[in-house]
């Protein structure tokens, strides 16, 4: 259940909050104030102000009849707060399930596990309120302030609704787009260039480096043009191979199944993948020349052999590079300050291929030496 009083408020953006104080009526004011003090992307921007909470010294019975009058008005009655009944902190929470099957005439400090409860602070960010909840599947999470009192609550349809915007951001800068804010079809289309626009002209700025590399070979190329035809197959590999292991490590990064200090693990693990992975590329590679130039369907020429050899070398380096490339840029970025998700696919694609063409033209020139070249 949703908190009607401050939803509409985590729908305006920043620059709109000025304008609260005048649109809203008298009683909504404090909530409302609680959350326009902290971003949208913490707990404290996506919590709810009205919750259900007692002191552990109520029975039952009392509880239950306090529920059904709050009901209407709290943004979940399946988690009750219990609180000091001096102090008023935060003590433990009871579900409405352990309340209904508890005696009437119990405390409802006695029911349950007694357990301290998990909770986080107004300045937890929501990717870590969304994991805590998946991870100890809750329905609820307290938000206290410094002094142990509950403040808000997060419920599980905040925390959905955040994996999604959180999801949609991640999959947007994955593609090398600036994350949309508004649904596709009602973006305007001054707005849609603005966010594209910046992506491409860096990504193109980046493959003008690629150009730049060609240039570089060009006298390679002019003395062996049959090493051209497998450039797009070379530089694709690769960039394939980088944007899998990004994929893998940005997930596993937002999951917190991997830690900064990890990525020499990391590195460990996708060295020997890399190699697997760009042996299995470079038997096909090497497979689809011989079977084309046996059968007839092309000449490569009197060095085909050596010409098998290079494809086919160079696919190993330049898979290894990419998954090592891959794998090792969202932590740098994490390092940074940045969101890893910014390694794009086409950013990483971008980067492989100017590694790629040295790759493959140091293998041409290590293996063609005396013959093509």
């Amino acid at each position: 259940m949703r908190d009607w009083q401050t939803e509409p408020v985590r729908e305006l953006t920043p620059s709109d909050h000025h304008r609260l104080p005048e649109a809203v009526d008298q009683p909504m004011g404090p909530p409302v104030d609680r959350l326009k003090k902290y971003p949208p992307d913490t707990a404290g921007g996506m919590m709810a102000t009205n919750f259900v909470s007692m002191p552990t010294t109520w029975t039952v019975w009392e509880a239950l009849d306090h529920i059904r009058h709050a009901a209407r008005a709290a943004a979940t009655i399946y988690t009750i707060f219990l609180r000091h009944p001096e102090q008023g902190t935060l003590v433990q929470t009871v579900s409405l399930r352990e309340l209904i099957t508890a005696d009437p005439s119990k405390l409802v400090g006695d029911v349950g596990d007694g357990l301290a409860p998990l909770f986080v602070t107004p300045r937890t960010d929501r990717e870590e309120v969304a994991r805590l909840i998946s991870k100890y599947d809750l329905l609820a999470l307290p938000v206290l302030d410094g002094g142990d009192h509950v403040v808000g609550v997060v419920t599980i349809d905040e925390v959905i609704d955040a994996i999604v915007r959180e999801q949609t951001e991640d999959v947007h800068r994955f593609g090398g787009v600036e994350g949309l804010d508004e649904p596709y079809t009602g973006i305007s289309f001054l707005h849609m260039i603005r966010k594209r626009a910046g992506w491409l002209c860096a990504l193109f700025v980046g493959e003008m480096l690629t150009a730049t590399a060609m240039g570089y070979f060009e006298s390679e190329i002019a003395r062996a043009v049959v090493l051209a035809m497998f450039v797009p197959l070379i530089i694709s590999s690769g960039g394939n191979s980088g944007s899998q292991a990004t994929c893998i490590i940005i997930r596993a990064l937002a999951l917190h199944q991997l830690r900064l200090a990890d990525w020499w693990r990391v590195a460990l693990r996708e060295l020997p993948s890399g190699l697997t992975l760009g042996v299995i590329l470079g038997v096909v590679g090497t497979t689809r020349i011989v079977l084309w130039q046996q059968l007839g369907w092309y000449d490569y020429g009197p060095h085909w052999p050596l010409v098998a050899a290079t494809v086919g070398s160079a696919l190993v380096g330049v898979v290894t590079f990419g998954s090592l490339a891959g794998s090792l840029l969202p932590f740098l970025l994490r390092r940074l300050g940045f969101d890893p998700a910014s390694a794009s696919a086409p950013f990483i694609a971008t980067l492989v291929d100017v590694t790629g063409l040295v790759i493959y033209f140091g293998f041409a020139a290590l293996i063609l030496h005396g013959t093509l070249l």
